[in-house]
């Protein structure tokens, strides 16, 4: 079984692109939405919640687990790994792409807080980004219509001007997604930005990090969703995102 926890919905940008790489494989998906968003948190909290999260996937039986969080992945990665002998796939700012692609100079980067002042995001700057300009953008608002499942419309498009307009000021021509949340307002940002605009989105990639893992095959690929939450409203957000996967939810106590 692939265990797959996010702070909220937003993992399920990425449960669709390994449940498409990998039909055969039972997914089980913790979203902590209780406790949501996670990039506004203190670093020590977000880490605690991420490792007892992990902890109950392990005691469930998963052999790989993804943090679909780009701000859990910065925090706790390193140590789930020094904890535990099964791998753990986390999500990154896809800094070395983009840097690849722009023509300008320029790069955008959409993330939360704490994905940005994490030491990871430097890192990637400085390895793949140190003669481009990055300019950098937390989306709080972004995180907060996917997690209510409004994607389009006045609101969401009033965010997006305020959080891009200085960046396409500055001539950038590649935005990078940097919150697994994101992916599902890339309609309405391929809708409001200018056609010439690249779009940075690392679901795909961590779904083939994962294909790559020792896997057993089990006898059923079954899909089990788990929230901290109300399990009706999370039943519901999975119609609205995710609706070729079954919608069912149970409610999660951490212990």
């Amino acid at each position: 079984m692939i265990g797959i926890l996010d702070s909220g919905v937003g993992g399920f940008s990425v449960m669709r692109e390994i449940r498409a790489q990998l039909p055969e494989q039972s997914l089980t998906y913790i979203g902590d939405t209780a406790w949501c968003p996670y990039g506004n948190k203190e670093f020590s909290e977000i880490r605690d919640r991420t490792l007892a999260l992990s902890d109950f996937l392990i005691n469930k039986g998963a052999e790989t687990i993804v943090i679909a969080c780009n701000s859990a992945t910065i925090v706790a990665i390193e140590e789930l790994r020094s904890r535990h002998c099964i791998p753990f796939v986390g999500m990154e700012p896809g800094v070395k792409p983009a840097s690849e692609l722009t023509q300008t100079g320029t790069i955008g980067v959409l993330a939360t807080e704490a994905s940005l002042a994490g030491e990871k995001f430097h890192s990637l700057v400085a390895t793949h980004a140190q003669d481009l300009r990055v300019i950098t953008q937390p989306c709080p608002k972004f995180v907060e219509f996917v997690e209510r499942g409004i994607l389009e419309g006045d609101q969401v498009n009033q965010a997006i001007d305020e959080y891009t307009s200085s960046i396409l000021a500055a001539n950038a021509d590649v935005f990078i997604l940097g919150c697994s949340h994101y992916p599902f307002l890339r309609p309405a940002l391929e809708a409001r930005l200018p056609d010439h605009i690249q779009f940075i989105d690392t679901g795909s990639a961590i779904a083939r990090r994962v294909s790559r893992q020792s896997l057993s095959t089990p006898e059923q690929n079954e899909v089990d969703f788990l929230t901290t939450g109300d399990p009706k409203e999370f039943s519901r957000l999975c119609g609205i995102l995710i609706p070729e996967l079954p919608s069912a939810c149970q409610h999660f106590i951490l212990p």
